[in-house]
């Protein structure tokens, strides 16, 4: 006997099963919407779970820590420093029936948190000087030549609250606002701490002209210095030249002294041999094949000239 209708009865029972129900993970947490009202309380347990089909609707939020990470602004500090301040927070859905009737999802959430974060941010900001946003502790640190020039005083200045305790009064402030709703807030902390365009510009020409002005104490020291040693070069190279000179005119002078008292020697032994061979020498270093020499006849050199073709 056919059952035409069989078919579609299963399909439709299964298509029904479907819509009936919903899994539930381990990080999330389900309220069921029914009309725009939750019903049924908040399911934790991770699993399958049943529900009214095609009337409930599964409303899921995260059970994680979330981040927030907001917008840098611009907020002037207790002395008149206009900075930007950037912070970031962690948060959780601590009550999500609560959540979803105050902000519905997570956009909902972030866009509260600036409200709530970025405004205890300012008030925190505006209530103290610059130096205690920067700087979280009064420990010492090497005062360098840049920090002499800029703002030594200033940064050398003792907090009473510093960085990290600002970051705690700004939660402990925001953190008692979110729970109304559904929102724990955990931590925030400053990103990044920034001055605004037009200062940076100032606090960079200072930069600049500190750095500078270094530079050239630098250089100046530095061309003293090269003109000492080449001073000190020149001074050694002089002494060592004339340390020198007087070893050689020393030893120049043993040396004529040693060979006048040569040729002393030997000029005793042959007077006349001696004046023949220098008179040979003088005519070699002074006459070529081209030289005509003109000799009176009583010349000493004809003399030995004779004497020599004579032999």
């Amino acid at each position: 006997m056919k059952r035409p209708w069989l078919v579609p009865a299963v399909v439709a029972a299964l298509f029904v099963l479907n819509a009936a129900i919903y899994t539930v993970s381990e990080t999330e947490q389900v309220i069921l919407v029914q009309f725009g009202r939750p019903v049924g309380g908040l399911v934790k347990e991770p699993g399958l779970h049943l529900k009214v089909p095609f009337v409930q609707v599964v409303h899921r939020f995260d059970k994680r820590w979330l981040e927030y990470d907001g917008d840098a602004t611009e907020i002037p500090t207790r002395d008149k420093k206009y900075i930007w301040v950037d912070t970031y927070a962690r948060w959780r859905i601590a009550d999500p029936l609560r959540f979803y009737q105050a902000v519905r999802d997570e956009r909902g959430a972030q866009s509260r948190l600036d409200d709530i974060v970025d405004g205890e941010t300012r008030n925190a900001v505006a209530s103290f000087d610059l130096i205690e946003v920067v700087r979280s502790s009064n420990r010492a640190f090497q005062t360098t030549e840049e920090l002499e020039g800029i703002g030594a005083a200033e940064a050398m200045a003792k907090i009473a609250t510093g960085r990290s305790k600002l970051a705690q009064i700004i939660l402990d402030k925001a953190a008692k606002i979110t729970p109304e709703f559904g929102i724990e807030l955990v931590d925030v902390r400053f990103k990044r701490i920034n001055y605004v365009e037009t200062v940076q510009q100032k606090v960079f020409e200072r930069m600049n002209s500190e750095r500078k002005r270094i530079a050239e104490r630098s250089r100046s020291e530095g061309q003293g210095r090269a003109a000492e040693i080449r001073g000190q070069k020149e001074r050694d190279v002089l002494a060592a030249s004339s340390s020198g000179y007087r070893s050689a005119q020393e030893l120049k002078g043993a040396a004529d002294g040693k060979a006048t008292a040569i040729y002393a020697k030997a000029y005793n032994k042959d007077p006349e041999f001696y004046q023949f061979w220098k008179s040979l020498e003088t005519l070699e270093s002074s006459l070529d094949d081209k030289t005509w020499l003109v000799l009176t006849t009583d010349s000493e050199m004809l003399r030995f000239l004779k004497a020599s073709g004579g032999n």
